[in-house]
């Protein structure tokens, strides 16, 4: 269960309701994040909520069967819409683009890619300074001076950042220059990774793992918010089956489940979903379809000449054409 503590609750309170949940043999934690102050109670057995719900301190009491119980969506009535400076919002009702290369390279190319963005009405840019790389001979990042040098040029254009995070350890030097921290799919269950997001007060986007289950995806989301972190964001990026005809397999399906599952907003990512140039346009169309709340995607001015990801990557013709394309399924899509 799910129990929401009044703001003024007073000390004798809390212990009152602690003893409460010890007689009916719940195991409780508290949770507090940015906007609520929670008990989480663990248990089996039968009871009758109204005898805690009636205690004083309390804002409210929710049943919720779920493994993952913070983010599931059997108790809280509205989705969560994430917003960023500048009026950005993210969740339902809204729909997010972020765009850019898959590595940041250079300052030529953050300024043609800021340029791009900016004319076509982007506001969030995605790249990556830390790559976890299959080969460790590849291309890796820029590092922190490559997310300094991003980041005074975004600022600039009044464009977000979204990039990835990879170790406890780059998250405090990264804070000033990141506006929303992705974990990548090699990271979907490193738990010391998600504690540590959990203490960041700024947006967090939580790809699925290589081979992870829905609910893994969402016990994983529940590592942050139990933290202290409820700006969260859930992302399909393709999981890996046993078809080789591409990269992944996107699993629109994935979609449509967590927007019943839980109140996060649902971010589709179509270039790493199918790993090939010439179907991202397509997938993405029909992850709008399924109910996303937003798409990612990698673009880059020149993609067979990226560092890394080229092959998944739409050349700046290609991305502006979708970006349309995106637009007006989502205005189709909500109303109908």
């Amino acid at each position: 269960m799910i129990i929401q503590l009044e703001q003024n609750i007073t000390a004798s309170q809390l212990e009152k309701l602690r003893e409460k949940l010890q007689e009916i043999q719940y195991r409780s934690t508290r949770v507090s994040t940015q906007f609520g102050d929670y008990i989480i109670g663990v248990g089996k057995k039968e009871f009758d909520i109204r005898a805690i719900g009636a205690l004083p301190g309390i804002r409210d009491i929710h049943r919720v069967s779920d493994d993952y119980k913070l983010v599931s969506k059997k108790w809280r009535v509205e989705d969560t819409v994430i917003e960023l400076e500048e009026g950005i919002r993210i969740g339902t009702g809204h729909f997010a683009l972020m765009a850019g290369p898959c590595s940041i390279e250079s300052e030529e190319q953050v300024e043609k890619t800021i340029r791009h963005l900016a004319a076509n009405g982007v506001r969030i840019m995605r790249g990556g300074v830390y790559k976890p790389r299959s080969s460790p001979y590849s291309f890796r990042g820029l590092g922190i001076d490559g997310l300094k040098l991003w980041h005074a040029k975004a600022r600039e254009a009044g464009i977000r950042i979204i990039t990835e995070v990879m170790m406890v350890e780059q998250i405090k030097p990264m804070i000033p220059y990141v506006d929303i921290f992705q974990v990548g799919a090699r990271n979907a269950q490193n738990f010391n990774l998600l504690d540590a997001l959990g203490e960041v007060g700024k947006p967090v986007l939580l790809k699925r793992g290589i081979s992870g289950t829905i609910d893994e995806l969402l016990q994983a989301a529940e590592y942050i918010f139990s933290n202290g972190n409820e700006r969260i964001m859930l992302c399909e990026r393709g999981i890996r089956t046993f078809e080789t005809a591409y990269r992944n397999t996107m699993d629109i399906n994935a979609i449509a489940m967590l927007k019943d599952k839980t109140h996060l907003p649902v971010i589709a990512d179509p270039s790493h979903g199918i790993g090939l140039r010439r179907y991202v346009d397509k997938v993405a169309l029909a992850s709008v379809m399924a109910g996303a709340d937003g798409i990612i995607m990698e673009v880059h001015e020149q993609p067979e000449k990226a560092f890394s990801d080229g092959q998944q990557t739409l050349g700046f013709s290609e991305a502006e054409r979708l970006y349309r394309q995106l637009r007006l399924a989502f205005e189709l899509r909500e109303g109908f």
